[in-house]
């Protein structure tokens, strides 16, 4: 079964609330977003922890074990990718196919206990690497090579709606299946 890519540029969220987990990324205060990563990354062990934790709820979405794996490597991009912002004027970003990542790291087969160590480790990284900007910085820039830019402070508000939407997606697919 292949999942359909998702080639939606989802800036959109930085100008209003996502429709579907609700999310305001535009109301994030920064300083708020190391919290808002270590509660989203807490949230996440008992999704793991689910006897059907790597079953698909149907041929078009991913399992909770996939999204905890995406998550896990969200956490990871947007840590190196503040660094950039932080080290670099300007920087342009790497790009990552999070589709081609989910098939190439065999997302749907690695061991839920590992994603969810990793899990943890990589949002505790990204916490300490967001808490540790200064205000002087959150005006720095970077960008996507589809030419969407940011400050470190949207880039912060853009990234933390990843985990909380995936984490709204988990939830909404057990309360329904």
């Amino acid at each position: 079964m292949n999942i359909p890519p998702d080639t939606k540029d989802w800036t959109w969220v930085l100008e209003r609330p996502c429709p579907e987990c609700g999310f305001v990324a535009a109301d994030v205060v920064f300083a708020e977003i190391p919290r808002l990563i270590r509660e989203n990354a807490a949230a996440w062990r008992p999704v793991l922890e689910r006897a059907d934790v790597a079953v698909r709820p149907d041929e078009r979405t991913w399992s909770a074990l996939e999204y905890a794996a995406h998550v896990r490597d969200v956490f990871r991009i947007f840590t190196v990718r503040l660094a950039l912002m932080r080290t670099e004027d300007d920087p342009l970003f790497p790009n990552w196919d999070q589709d081609a990542t989910a098939v190439a790291e065999r997302y749907g087969e690695q061991a839920p206990d590992r994603v969810a160590v990793e899990l943890a480790e990589a949002a505790e990284a990204a916490a300490v690497a967001f808490a540790a900007v200064p205000v002087a910085d959150l005006g720095r820039v970077g960008r996507r090579s589809d030419g969407a830019r940011f400050t470190v402070t949207t880039m912060g508000q853009y990234f933390v709606h990843d985990p909380v939407h995936h984490l709204h997606d988990v939830t909404e697919v057990s309360e329904h299946h």
